[in-house]
């Protein structure tokens, strides 16, 4: 048996019946299909007519037809290979077509950011998205993708010139020209947008970390604040007790000494106990006299080097005093 020519192909694969049988069952629509697939291979016989199973995104599955192979695009650069699907409310609704072929190896590498082709293949040209029958139709919509095609090709790996720049194309190829400058201006106006964003990050990154530094100066300051309130509240209320004794153990003589005989109200009971509550005092009045001292250094008031010298010799003196106290302390045990 003689092999199918495309017309008889097309004409049997749009009456089939049973398993096979397509998703058109519109007559009318399938003289429409017939019509155009013809039209479509006279103009691009390397196309072929196929019939197969197609999965829409939303899990549709319909059996259409197709018209796969390849179309010639320059002499300087390679045959695009198309599939072009029809859809199963053709021509009222504009066909499916995907830049390569199932199965093709090694497979081409769509051409990065391309304005009318996306890395799966799909392509989505004006011409496509504007599609309105009976004003578009197969064979213009190939001849429109040639024409994109020889200006900005598919594939990564061809030879192409600056993308629609030619001066003679008009009417709805210089939309398309114009479509394709304003998709690489915008690409490259995202990049430029992205690098901003980028040097805005770091700086809001830096600002933060300034804001944390600064966050915790002012609370370390705070809690010092605190800490010397309650040190002064402390001392006040030490302060309030030893007046409030000294008015309930001798009122007159606490209200009549000066600053010369206060020292005189506390009294030993022996020689021992005097020498200790005199160690006591100095080790108390050592431990003022070096907080002032660090008070006067950090309001500036006294060098550094008069600082670490005085509280070298207040430490020495002191560390004898309570020397004496714990000496005190232990013979006092052992008796």
């Amino acid at each position: 048996m003689a092999p199918q020519s495309p017309i008889q192909f097309i004409e049997a694969a749009l009456w089939c019946t049973g398993p096979f049988e397509l998703s058109y069952t519109d007559p009318d629509q399938k003289w429409l299909i017939r019509k155009d697939m013809v039209s479509l291979l006279q103009d691009f016989p390397n196309l072929s007519p196929s019939m197969d199973t197609y999965i829409h995104d939303d899990g549709t599955i319909a059996n259409l037809l197709n018209a796969h192979g390849t179309v010639h695009i320059s002499s300087s650069s390679p045959q695009v290979p198309l599939t072009i699907w029809l859809h199963e409310n053709y021509p009222y609704v504009a066909p499916i077509v995907f830049v390569g072929l199932t199965g093709m190896a090694p497979s081409p590498t769509i051409h990065h950011d391309h304005p009318f082709v996306d890395p799966s293949g799909l392509t989505t040209s004006p011409y496509i998205r504007t599609w309105q029958f009976p004003r578009c139709n197969l064979k213009e919509l190939v001849h429109n993708l040639v024409k994109i095609f020889s200006r900005d090709h598919p594939f990564s790996y061809s030879a192409t010139s600056s993308p629609f720049t030619h001066s003679s194309v008009v009417s709805k190829e210089a939309l398309d020209r114009l479509e394709g400058m304003l998709h690489y201006d915008t690409m490259a106006l995202r990049s430029e947008t992205d690098k901003e964003v980028e040097k805005l990050l770091a700086l809001q990154q830096e600002m933060d970390q300034q804001v944390k530094i600064v966050t915790a100066i002012v609370q370390g300051l705070k809690r010092e604040r605190w800490e010397l309130r309650d040190r002064m509240a402390r001392l006040a209320k030490e302060a309030d007790v030893l007046i409030n004794w000294l008015k309930v153990h001798d009122p007159k003589r606490a209200m009549a000494m000066g600053d010369d005989d206060i020292d005189d109200v506390f009294e030993g009971v022996d020689e021992e106990s005097r020498l200790r509550l005199q160690c006591l005092a100095a080790d108390l009045s050592i431990e003022d006299t070096i907080y002032a001292l660090d008070k006067a250094v950090d309001e500036g008031a006294m060098n550094f080097e008069i600082y670490i010298r005085q509280v070298r010799n207040l430490a020495r003196e002191q560390f004898f005093h309570r020397a004496m106290v714990v000496k005190f302390e232990t013979s006092r045990q052992l008796l």
